[in-house]
């Protein structure tokens, strides 16, 4: 009975101290949170005013601020490490989770905790070498500021410590702990198993690529490990077991692909593509879409169309592109009868469609890797992109070309001429982008920032719509998604430099260049390699990682850069929007908020007509480059 009594006064005081612990652990949880938010905005934030005042001292005042492109590049690494975190915080990382969402319920809990346990290693591995890349990098001092470039790379350290740090609290928080040791003990076994097998390894020559690179990365990114992680993971094993390089070069890999200067503008075109949905400007471009073609048999889905061609040449985000026109026209569609499947499978192939409008984030990646000219991109982007449009319109006009529009009413000329005049300044804005460029009042990095200031204006003194309680969290989401985007490339950078010491890509060349067909037969095998990677990769890691390898190739056999680009741009661009792998589909869905399983029959037509369209680029060059 005694016995009995001090169990019943310790098990509550033991439960409550457990309930305690759970609170203080969420309420560090929280602060931890804003104290990386916070920062991240203000980043965003600066690196605007930067840009946008070297614009205005270089091109109005006479004057330029030599020391601009030097500050916003060691705000720009700071920005994206923290984005970084915020995303692994939120679990925003790029991954696939087609394998994942089939697994049972026990099994999908352990690849979760597998994907938070990844990033927890990984960062734990470069943790020690990134504060040695910190350190050495003092004694490279910025030409203009005479700043120790240690300030700008000490945010490589103090990102993965606030990574370990958030990865700690969320397995502490999400996972049970013994899933969280069946993670641990799995890496300990796998390292350890190839520390063993090392020898053998490198007897292998170049086969041990296939060990790493495919299987490797393949069995990482299927089992729902975030794509980054994947990719430095298997960099790291490789060149930890079967070279002598040290792992501070995995680091300075990454420092060198999240640190060209072009990529500057990838958090602002989102920033971007955030405001015109914010201040109304995407909805005035899609009323009068609508009210020119709402009237015509299958109209509604030619606007669908001729609004994601529009907004994608102001935003440089797919997503935010989608989730600023599909708001607008879904309901009036639906309405009318149109079935949720069409509607998000026409969604998610204008996504692939859009992909090469300027400014595509993809466009600028190419840019930064492979150093084609991004004006040469923007300009021959256009049209591919109208192109695929037309295949698209052409299916929607036979698959609609029987639909009762006896309910719907013609809008006079008097109210098509209103929804213009409402629309023109937002119609103007991507005019106003590639003019910047075009005429050199701006780089390509900097445009952005006049897009910005001009999207604020319409939305302050012409559209009277501007809330500025969304401006914070608007800035947070820019600095994840970019820092998401951002970990990628370096990832994916890292490994593409193992690749190339390991003489790959030279055994890549030859057979390339040894392909039946010349540079058809390679235009086309690249396509389908691209649709493949995109689907598994997405597209950005597929272009950094593969980009630098095929781009030198594609001009050994004959074919124009901006040519292959639009190529394997849109060939990407239809596996990552392409059922069942492509997360762009799964992304519109989302976005939709239809279920995935409705769109996947009417999809495939639209498929067809994107393969159509790719097969048009791919043999008429002149639609990538005629008007260079």
């Amino acid at each position: 009975m005694q016995l009995d009594a001090q169990l019943d006064m310790t098990l509550p005081s033991a439960s409550s101290e457990t309930a305690v612990g759970r609170s203080r652990l969420q309420a560090f949880d929280r602060i931890l949170g804003r104290a990386i938010e916070i920062p991240a905005a203000i980043l965003v934030g600066l690196e605007i005013v930067v840009l946008l005042a070297g614009v205005v001292s270089r091109y109005v005042l006479h004057q330029p601020l030599v020391w601009s492109d030097e500050l916003a590049a060691i705000l720009f690494l700071w920005l994206a490490m923290l984005g970084t975190v915020i995303a692994y915080r939120r679990g925003e990382h790029m991954r696939m989770t087609a394998f994942v969402g089939m697994a049972s319920p026990p099994t999908r809990a352990f690849l979760d905790t597998l994907a938070t346990v990844s990033g927890l290693v990984l960062v734990g591995l470069l943790l020690e070498p990134a504060v040695e890349f910190a350190i050495e990098e003092s004694w490279v001092h910025t030409p203009a500021l005479d700043l120790a470039n240690t300030w700008r790379a000490t945010a490589l350290p103090v990102g993965f410590a606030l990574m370990l740090v958030t990865a700690v609290v969320r397995l502490v928080q999400e996972s049970d702990w013994r899933l969280t040791g069946a993670a641990l003990l799995l890496g300990a076994c796998i390292a350890a198993g190839l520390a063993v097998l090392s020898p053998t390894l490198i007897g292998m020559g170049n086969l041990n690529l296939l060990v790493f690179f495919l299987l490797g990365v393949g069995a990482l990114v299927f089992s729902g490990v975030p794509i980054a992680f994947a990719f430095g993971l298997s960099t790291y094993a490789y060149l930890m077991t079967t070279t002598h390089a040290p792992a501070m070069v995995v680091v300075g890999r990454m420092d060198e692909g999240m640190s060209h200067l072009i990529l500057l503008s990838v958090p602002l075109f989102i920033f971007l593509g955030l405001l015109i949905e914010m201040t109304g400007m995407a909805r005035a471009m899609v009323g009068f879409l609508a009210s020119l073609l709402g009237h015509v048999r299958g109209g509604l889905h030619f606007v669908l169309v001729g609004a994601m061609y529009l907004v994608s040449g102001i935003s440089g985000s797919k997503a935010a592109d989608m989730a600023a026109v599909a708001p607008v026209l879904f309901p009036e569609m639906k309405a009318r009868g149109a079935k949720e499947g069409d509607l998000v499978a026409l969604l998610s192939a204008t996504g692939a469609q859009t992909e090469t409008i300027p400014p595509s984030i993809v466009l600028i990646t190419i840019g930064s890797v492979t150093g084609v000219s991004i004006t040469a991109l923007f300009t021959g982007g256009l049209l591919p992109g109208l192109v695929l449009g037309v295949t698209l319109c052409a299916l929607v006009w036979w698959r609609y070309r029987h639909e009762d529009l006896s309910h719907v009413a013609r809008p006079s000329r008097t109210a098509i001429l209103k929804a213009l005049a409402v629309a023109i300044p937002a119609l103007a804005l991507p005019f106003v982008i590639r003019a910047a460029v075009v005429e050199g009042v701006a780089t390509a990095t900097e445009v952005s920032t006049i897009g910005i200031v001009y999207a604020v204006l319409a939305g302050l003194l012409v559209y009277r719509q501007f809330d500025w309680r969304r401006l914070v969290p608007m800035l947070v989401t820019t600095a994840t998604l970019s820092g998401a985007i951002l970990l990628i490339i370096g990832a994916a950078t890292g490994m593409a430099w193992a690749l190339t010491q390991s003489g790959f890509s030279q055994a890549l060349a030859v057979a390339m260049k040894s392909l039946p067909g010349g540079p058809l037969g390679f235009l086309a095998v690249s396509a389908l390699a691209f649709i493949v990677l995109g689907s598994v990769l997405e597209g950005i890691p597929a272009i950094v990682l593969f980009g630098p390898l095929l781009f030198p190739i594609a001009r050994a056999v004959g074919v124009h850069e901006v040519h292959y680009a639009m190529v394997v741009i849109l060939a990407m661009g239809i596996g990552l929007f392409a059922p069942p792998f492509g997360v762009g589909y799964y992304a519109a869905c989302a976005i939709s908020r239809i279920h995935p399983d409705v769109g996947m029959r009417p999809i495939v037509g639209y498929i067809v007509a994107l393969l159509v369209g790719l097969a048009a680029i791919i043999l008429v060059p002149w639609f990538s480059i005629g008007f260079l």
